[in-house]
């Protein structure tokens, strides 16, 4: 007898927002009747193990397409439901039976089974394309089956059916076709394949469907004769992911292709990292580091690894579980023990998924460092690329993963013909050297013709030579490397000549006081005005004190934080000629100096790559002082 009850507990408000609001895709609701199908054989394969009158030959999932009808069908040959299980399972939301299943078996310290299904709005997301469905369904347990029926408002109806197998079929009707939905694509043997695909490829058991093969044509067919077809029934999925392989079984081809494939790569990755772990927390992990950076990888809204759990696909990117600086990482997270809200499309706040992450980070390093110690040439390549990443990593959050991060960066240096770790630098520093010389600039060249290089030069220190944007910031970060202060030849006092010339310096900037007072009344945009103890041959440089350097300023700059200036601090060579050119003139005429330290301080500047203020006064300068030295 065919009864009709309303949902016990739910109102067609919720149910409209069950069917609605909930879930991102509508396609998803082919991985949820998937997924429940998947749980019901789970469920029935395990009772077999203690009931062979319950086991089944060939445990399969078949989706059959009616273009005719315009119905799409679902059936396993799982477990089934009796007519009270349908009351509590379908006619209840937001119940399925995998949890109660579930604490049964472990009620009788049964061995694990794997059960995807942990909430019932799974069953109602097909509603998002149906406007009625029909689940026909025999249990294992009593043998009886039952037809359930709804159009998914307030009420669903049950009744006695005959079927011959156990199991499930679920008969989707699809709504009819608007200007914004076309629901028939659902029906399309490639849209069925490519939702299998994406979505379900990895579930444990067969999932079928038919597929046209296309015959030969008849020896006398004509040339535009259409070519004769026929049905297979096909299986459309893998079923074994290849992250869940022993890695011994799985060869680098196998790995290279199924990366290429999964993420639309053309070229194999540099290195391919397999996580497995067992234990409080199990999951597997395959990752990719892609040989060049791919199409997106500017768009930092595309970080983020695929999440499967138990072979359902999940999440396209979750950002949960990578940071940041290593978002040019490809791969995807498979685990059972991640807890999903109720749509099974985001994650909850939980401390498994920060300790998956924070494993799998780990892990990524570790590949790392093996690369760099055991495949200079590869590593290299990767740093080339993502190198920048990895500085930016060490930089941000204060520093806070400078420790793990700090032996990865390779760096340029005046003395080496490649680029080398801050233990390379040390491990060759010359005798009496106590700190990491650095400098900004695009190449050996530019460095060694900086004015500050004089006395490092003298030395035969080497320096190391940054080029990109974060460098400086991740060496102020750092601050020192096992001891090793670092440096910049234009910071500060280098401590670079001994105690007697040093003394004599600052004797003479005492008795040249006067003239470097008046310096400064010319120079306001300086903050100091010293005799320097870094040039040799140069007349004059610019410095800071440490902190803000120029080429952080620049930065800054560019990142419209224009307010952040560097103190600029003029050194003056008081053994060059210059400057004793310059104090006889102020001998001669102290109101011929502000002209000679302007010039001089434009000097500097240019110098240093930054293009003086007033053009035009430092040429007319220029001018007067070349007219006034040839009249002299």
């Amino acid at each position: 007898m065919k009864e009709t009850k309303k949902f016990k507990t739910e109102t067609k408000r919720l149910l409209d927002m069950m069917i609605n609001s909930i879930y991102t895709h509508k396609e998803i609701f082919l991985r949820e009747l998937i997924s429940n199908a998947s749980d019901a054989i789970d469920k029935r394969h395990y009772l077999s193990l203690t009931d062979t009158s319950k086991a089944c030959d060939e445990y399969q999932i078949l989706i059959e397409a009616d273009r005719a009808n315009r119905t799409l069908t679902i059936t396993d040959n799982g477990i089934g439901m009796t007519k009270e299980e349908l009351v509590s399972h379908l006619g209840t939301i937001a119940k399925s039976g995998s949890k109660e299943f579930l604490e049964q078996i472990q009620n009788d310290k049964a061995p694990e089974v794997d059960i995807i299904g942990q909430f019932g709005v799974g069953f109602y997301s097909a509603f998002m394309v149906a406007k009625k469905i029909d689940v026909f369904t025999k249990s294992v347990e009593d043998g009886t089956a039952h037809r359930f029926s709804s159009e998914g408002l307030e009420s669903y109806s049950i009744e006695p059916v005959e079927s011959e197998v156990y199991g499930t079929k679920i008969v989707l009707y699809l709504r009819d076709n608007t200007e914004e939905e076309n629901y028939d694509h659902f029906l399309e043997e490639y849209e069925i394949k490519e939702l299998v695909k994406k979505y379900s490829d990895y579930v444990r058991y067969p999932i079928k469907t038919w597929v046209t093969k296309y015959d030969e044509k008849p020896a006398d067919a004509k040339e535009d004769d259409e070519t004769p077809t026929h049905l297979e029934l096909e299986t459309i999925n893998s079923m074994i992911p290849i992250w869940k392989k022993n890695k011994n079984e799985v060869t680098e081809e196998e790995l290279n292709n199924f990366y290429k494939n999964k993420f639309m790569d053309y070229q194999d990755p540099i290195t391919t990292i397999h996580v497995n772990v067992e234990g409080m927390l199990t999951y597997n992990a395959l990752l990719f580091i892609p040989k060049k950076p791919i199409y997106d990888f500017g768009d930092r809204n595309e970080r983020g690894l695929q999440l499967y759990t138990k072979g359902v696909f999940i999440l396209d990117k979750c950002k949960d579980l990578i940071p940041e600086y290593l978002r040019f990482v490809k791969g995807l997270v498979d685990s059972a023990d991640l807890p999903l809200n109720i749509s099974r499309e985001m994650l909850q706040e939980d401390r498994a998924i920060k300790k998956i992450a924070t494993n799998v980070e780990k892990k990524i390093l570790s590949e790392l460092a093996r690369m760099l110690k055991n495949d200079r040439e590869k590593y290299e390549e990767f740093f080339n690329d993502y190198g920048v990443n990895l500085k930016y990593g060490l930089y941000e959050e204060y520093g806070a993963k400078k420790d793990s991060l700090k032996d990865l960066i390779i760096l340029s240096s005046l003395n080496e013909d490649k680029r080398i770790t801050f233990a390379e630098y040390k491990e060759k520093m010359k005798e009496g050297q106590k700190d990491i010389y650095y400098a900004v600039g695009k190449d050996k060249d530019a460095v060694l013709n900086l004015p500050q290089m004089d006395l490092i030069k003298n030395k035969e220190y080497d320096v190391l030579i940054l080029k990109d944007d974060v460098d400086e910031f991740m060496l102020q970060v750092l601050a020192e490397y096992d001891g090793c202060h670092f440096k910049s030849i234009n910071q500060g006092d280098l401590g670079l000549i001994d105690e007697e010339e040093s003394k004599k310096i600052d004797e003479m900037k005492e008795s040249k006081k006067d003239l470097l007072e008046a310096m400064k009344q010319a120079l306001p945009e300086c903050k100091d005005i010293v005799f320097s103890k870094r040039l040799v041959e140069a007349p004059c440089c610019l410095s800071t004190p440490d902190g803000l350097s120029f080429e952080m300023e620049r930065v800054l700059s560019q990142q419209n934080h224009r307010e952040m200036k560097a103190d600029r601090i003029l050194e003056i060579n008081p053994n060059h000629e210059v400057f004793k050119a310059m104090e006889q003139a102020y001998q001669k005429d102290a109101t011929s100096l502000p002209k000679y330290a302007k010039l001089l301080y434009t000097q500097a500047l240019i110098m240093e790559g930054i293009l003086p203020t007033d053009p035009k006064e430092f040429s007319n300068t220029l001018c007067e002082l070349m007219m006034l030295s040839l009249n002299q």
